[in-house]
């Protein structure tokens, strides 16, 4: 076991850049380069006309001379946020409110504790708000914007953040042995999830104390799973000989929420809780297909006192793990599904839109450099008018896996046992080592490696706007690409800061075989030439970002984006939203509008239906950035003490509440 260990963003950071995809076919930079080779040399022009702004401001700022195009209305109103490096608290636009609506460790359950800094204990976490809140989705009760459900994604924990004593993963001399069994039950109970009813009065939102939809997912809550790896040999243990059911979901990330009212939350990073490495070291399938998850990783010491965390004591509980988790909110007393027909990899979200047809159309990034972009049809329709009758929907359908090609088109390529190609070939079969569909779904990795689809850089989000039918796909970097890799068809080697895709399924059908892309931006300064980075000439000094993560694509179809890495050494400022134009002459123009405290990542936006209520995530606030460099943050000696900036506090993750003063919505 070794005792270098990573902060845990940092050590995902490291993993999702590690890659564990070998294939060799053509990666999206490749294909982004030999598509925008000749109009980069636009964009490029485009960057110098900012920076000569800078300069000559008059020089670029006259009215369009007679007979010349007006430029068209932004989609937004707002006074841009001026960025704020290293600042300790969050900042919002001039004009907003943005108020913590509730923080790690406090209530959600009527019999919660009271929270005690510094002291692990599991009773009172499993109670309490979890730590790491990712992803958002907002449930209405009675078709109502100031009274509904929250669903919450509890990502990681920051042991070093959370308790006294802890070093940093990143400190050489860190020691598994300093994490006591108190603190991995803790943090075991910190992870999953929490549903919370909340209500707005008097322009203020609460969480209603004692509610009856209230609830707690953690590590250790009994799952189902259904689909086709439902009872397949890979998925059985010697606690569940059935392979049926599972204690707890990891890692949960993004997510979405369904027509009929379900929370969708998505394991992204699970291999970094697994012990074990010697189980991937053999020259077998099982092993290989261990490696080509990056598991087991050993990033906690959950192995340490579990030994269904020990890959070489239960070699299949890995499998159980990287799915897709149905959750009902308005009924705390049901179980949670792993829908495995979705697919097993790190999924990042689960964009979605029902489907002209009826069907129900899933998209998910999965969020490894150089890996892929998935979609999920399903066989049956939606039906609007009897909720129950969508309780199996998600349990048939067809994974497919993106290939894109470098004239804009792209492919969708069927992840389905037995199923020949276009070509007459069947690549998923037996003599491949695919048995059955179970097989196909908990390796869906290595089926999209044979299917060659299309290596990607770190597929995080997609969401899908409903006004128009268009799907964003966020990339958020791959900063393993190499300069000496890069030719004329392939620009950005490393892709340090990320770029946004756009893709227009054919005919508006989002189940269709096929769909054109083209790219929205690419992320960076548009300052320094060699980054090349494209947003509208009219992005200001604080409008433009980098990795982006994140979309919430509102009521109105307008995309907003909260990006993970910028803090330290990257570029300057902390993580925030962005808004941007996707539309007319101001396509790619980006504007910030919240930012969080040093440290923290920005994640979960989520509006409420009638846009008068922006919710955002404030993730690990006070984590020593990736790159940073200095002093090391840890519980003693925080970065920040946000938001209660208390002696002896430590930094909680907390949701926020952003709301217009003097009412109204957000942006107008």
């Amino acid at each position: 076991m070794s005792s270098n260990r990573l902060p845990p963003a940092v050590a995902f950071e490291a993993a999702e850049n590690k890659g564990s995809n070998t294939t060799s076919g053509p990666t999206m930079g490749d294909l982004v380069a030999e598509r925008l080779s000749r109009r980069d040399l636009v964009k490029g022009l485009a960057a110098v006309a900012v920076a000569a702004e800078l300069i000559w401001p008059d020089a670029l700022s006259a009215a369009p001379a007679s007979g010349e195009t007006q430029p068209d209305a932004s989609q937004f109103s707002f006074a841009e946020l001026t960025v704020t490096p290293d600042s300790p608290t969050h900042h919002v636009a001039e004009g907003y409110d943005a108020d913590v609506l509730i923080r790690w460790g406090d209530a959600v359950l009527a019999d919660a504790p009271a929270f005690e800094p510094g002291k692990p204990n599991a009773a009172a976490q499993r109670l309490q708000y979890g730590y790491n809140n990712d992803f958002l989705g907002y449930l209405p009760i009675d078709g109502r914007s100031d009274h509904g459900l929250l669903v919450v994604n509890h990502e990681y924990t920051n042991g070093e953040l959370m308790f006294p004593g802890l070093s940093p993963r990143s400190d050489k001399n860190a020691d598994f042995h300093a994490v006591t069994r108190e603190i991995v039950d803790a943090e075991m109970t910190a992870h999953g999830g929490s549903v919370l009813e909340i209500r707005r009065v008097d322009g203020k939102w609460s969480v209603v104390p004692g509610s009856k939809f209230a609830r707690r997912i953690t590590a250790e809550t009994p799952m189902d799973v259904s689909g086709p790896a439902a009872g397949h040999a890979r998925m059985k243990t010697s606690a569940d000989p059935a392979g049926t059911r599972v204690l707890g979901m990891l890692n949960n990330c993004a997510g979405g929420v369904t027509p009929w009212g379900t929370w969708l939350t998505c394991e992204e990073n699970f291999n970094g809780y697994f012990w074990g490495k010697a189980a991937a070291e053999p020259i077998t399938p099982e092993a290989r297909a261990l490696r080509r998850y990056g598991a087991p990783a050993e990033w906690y010491a959950w192995g340490r006192f579990h030994d269904r965390f020990d890959a070489l004591k239960e070699p299949n509980e890995p499998n159980r793990f990287g799915w897709v988790v149905e959750i009902d909110p308005f009924d705390p007393t049901s179980t949670p599904v792993k829908r495995t027909a979705m697919g097993r990899f790190k999924h990042e979200g689960a964009g979605n839109i029902v489907n002209s047809d009826g069907r129900f159309v899933v998209y998910q990034g999965d969020d490894e450099r150089f890996d892929y972009v998935y979609r999920f049809v399903t066989d049956g329709k939606v039906d609007a008018e009897n909720r129950a009758a969508n309780k199996h929907l998600l349990d048939h359908g067809e994974l497919s896996v993106a290939r894109f090609h470098a004239d804009g088109t792209g492919e969708w390529l069927p992840l389905v046992h037995g199923r020949a190609n276009k070509d007459g070939q069947v690549w998923l079969s037996q003599q491949n080592g695919f048995q059955d569909q179970g097989d196909v779904v908990i390796h869906a990795r290595l089926a999209a490696d044979l299917l060659g689809a299309t290596r990607m850089d770190r597929p995080e989000d997609i969401e899908v706007n409903p006004r128009n039918g268009k799907v964003y796909l966020a990339l958020t970097n791959n900063s393993k690409r190499k300069a000496d890799g890069t030719d004329a068809a392939n620009p950005r080697g490393p892709n340090t800061f990320g770029h946004i895709i756009e893709l227009t399924p054919t005919g508006g059908d989002h189940a269709a075989p096929t769909f054109t892309w083209d790219i929205l931006l690419k992320c960076g300064s548009p300052e320094v030439a060699e980054v090349g980075a494209s947003f509208n000439p009219a992005t200001s000094a604080n409008g433009w970002f980098a990795m982006p993560d994140n979309f919430a694509v509102d009521a109105e179809g307008r995309l907003w984006v909260a990006t993970d890495g910028n803090a330290g050494r990257r570029t300057g400022r902390n993580d925030g939203i962005w808004a941007i134009d996707t539309e007319g002459t101001q396509r790619g123009l980006a504007r910030c509008f919240f930012q969080v405290p040093v440290g923290a990542e920005m994640c979960g936006p989520c509006f409420t239906p009638d846009l008068e209520t922006f919710f955002v995530s404030v993730q690990h606030p006070g984590e020593t950035p990736d790159e940073a460099g200095g002093t090391p943050s840890t519980f003693e000696a925080p970065l920040t003490r946000w938001p209660d900036f208390k002696d002896g506090v430590p930094p909680r993750p907390a949701i926020v509440a952003i709301t217009r003063q003097g009412g109204g919505r957000i942006a107008k």
